[in-house]
């Protein structure tokens, strides 16, 4: 897996704990906000993951067959 998609998973996960412990205290406005947080990075790491395993399929169609 790549190192961004690993970042934005992290950055996912730690935006569910900060969203469940605004939720859970009262702040919904702020728990809106890293729920918002959490569909980005979400979506970052499908980006990055989806890129890789692309950029991995053209460097192993691109290499000379032996």
């Amino acid at each position: 897996m790549p190192r961004l998609a690993l970042y934005a998973l992290a950055v996912c996960v730690l935006a569910v704990v900060a969203a469940v412990v605004s939720f859970a205290q009262g702040s919904w406005p702020l728990g809106i906000v890293w729920v918002l947080l959490v569909g980005v990075s979400s979506n970052m790491a499908w980006y990055y993951v989806r890129r890789g395993k692309a950029e991995q399929a053209e460097r192993s169609e691109s290499a000379p067959a032996a």
